[in-house]
């Protein structure tokens, strides 16, 4: 499956689509064939049965689709079958910015669950880093120190979603502001 369809639109912007428990992947088609841009991040892992194994690929973010089109559109996307709105912030519908879908969009690609995992605990304030070298080359991220180990994180702040990547600390070059 081809999760990623991300040609930048005139005057679009990212937003987040919300949607019922397991439709992620029948909102991102229908997004798709109604020509809209959108993004699902999907990762493979194997699971356990107890007669057998076998690989699934499921979401990154469970219940959410990523949207890229205009402001006046998202109101066509609230009677679209599987949805379940779209997220708020302040009254407003929540933004996502380009460099974050970027980076759902590596670690999405590089996904190993040795490699990275999912966060939702509040994590201290870092340094801003960039990844210059290896597979996660151009994430933008912060560099904390976590039980005595390195470690990048990945927020997405429209989500309040974080993802915990191990990259060596080598990868990583500093950035002149402050970490979000």
């Amino acid at each position: 499956m081809n999760n990623l369809n991300l040609q930048k639109q005139k005057n679009s912007t990212w937003f987040v689509v919300k949607t019922n428990p397991k439709a992620e992947k029948k909102v991102y088609e229908r997004l798709l064939s109604l020509n809209y841009t959108s993004f699902l991040p999907i990762y493979s892992t194997v699971r356990q049965w107890s007669d057998r194994k076998k690989k699934v690929h499921l979401p990154l973010i469970p219940s959410v689709v990523f949207v890229n089109c205009d402001i006046a559109d998202l109101s066509k996307l609230f009677l679209m079958p599987g949805t379940n709105g779209i997220l708020n912030y302040l009254g407003k519908p929540a933004i996502v910015k380009d460099h974050e879908i970027e980076n759902l969009r590596m670690v999405m690609n590089e996904w190993s669950e040795h490699s990275v995992e999912i966060c939702n605990e509040y994590l201290e304030e870092g340094i801003a880093v960039e990844v210059v070298r290896g597979p996660f080359k151009g994430l933008l991220a912060t560099s904390i120190t976590m039980n005595g180990n390195h470690r990048v994180i990945v927020k997405i702040d429209s989500l309040g979603s974080n993802f915990v990547v191990n990259i060596p600390g080598s990868f990583l070059k500093k950035l002149n502001k402050v970490a979000a």
